[in-house]
């Protein structure tokens, strides 16, 4: 209509008569703040988290002070376009994040994944595997047939008791580890969570040469009877990977030898320096 008034020379009463619009409604001037830095860090945070909805980018946003209703969220969510696609076909890789350090001791940085097997009788069940990096030490192994991301929380803070806190955990993005309840975990606890691409297991190298040897050496070994059997079974086995079984990236050590040796090594660092 603007084209009616500047090019035309029409009246503004005119102009809006001839297209049926009332003045005051032409006349309109939104209230509402540009909230642009906000739209601007939305965009941002939903280019890094593709298959992140509008609640979970509300938490990303609170964790960085960022403090916004969630229903005027939802809207600018919605005004900027950022709807969640539904997959079609197989997941590709999507690029590399950020290259993590190497860690340079025991309890720096944790990395978690699943691996799935049967019973006797067909029923499936997972296993959830947390290792440290940097002693290879598997520091969980839980088998049950279902695991959701309150359990994975849950698990989390069961080592925790015991190591206390990592500085980072890394897994890949699946459901589980992506859930509002690992989400909220990070945030409480103060963990940076590191997720790999996807597409690219290797990137998380470590736990995913654990899962080869735990399948090869245990579940490939073994017939289940029952959950409780397959815990057993499992729990066996890796007390003696931590402790028996010589690692040949640790220099032959068991990742409770290397642990010790590199404890004694900062120590008498610390007491030379």
């Amino acid at each position: 209509m603007d084209w009616a008034i500047t090019d035309k020379g029409y009246s503004q009463r005119r102009a809006c008569s001839l297209v049926g619009l009332d003045r005051k409604t032409y006349r309109y001037a939104s209230r509402r703040p540009a909230d642009e830095a906000i739209r601007k860090r939305l965009r941002e945070l939903a280019s890094e988290r593709r298959r992140f909805g509008y609640r979970r980018l509300h938490i990303l946003l609170r964790r960085e002070g960022i403090e916004v209703n969630h229903k005027k969220l939802y809207r600018l969510y919605k005004e900027e376009r950022l709807t969640v696609r539904k997959r079609g076909g197989r997941k590709r890789a999507l690029g590399t994040r950020a290259p993590m350090t190497i860690p340079q001791g025991s309890n720096q940085r944790w990395s978690l994944d699943f691996v799935s097997d049967s019973l006797v009788d067909g029923r499936r069940f997972r296993i959830l595997c947390v290792i440290d990096d940097f002693s290879r030490e598997c520091l969980a192994t839980v088998a049950d047939n279902s695991i959701s991301g309150v359990r994975v929380a849950r698990e989390l803070d069961r080592i925790a008791g015991v190591r206390g806190y990592p500085c980072m955990v890394v897994s890949d993005n699946g459901t589980e580890l992506t859930s509002n309840a690992i989400l909220q975990w990070q945030e409480e606890r103060s963990v940076e969570w590191h997720y790999i691409a996807p597409g690219k297991p290797m990137q998380n190298g470590f736990v995913e040469s654990f899962n080869g040897r735990l399948r090869d050496e245990c579940l490939n070994e073994h017939l289940f009877r029952s959950y409780g059997h397959a815990r057993e079974i499992i729990a066996r086995w890796r007390h003696d990977y931590n402790n028996h079984r010589p690692h040949t990236s640790l220099d032959g050590l068991t990742p409770k030898e290397f642990t010790t040796r590199s404890n004694q090594d900062h120590n008498q660092s610390r007491f030379y320096s």
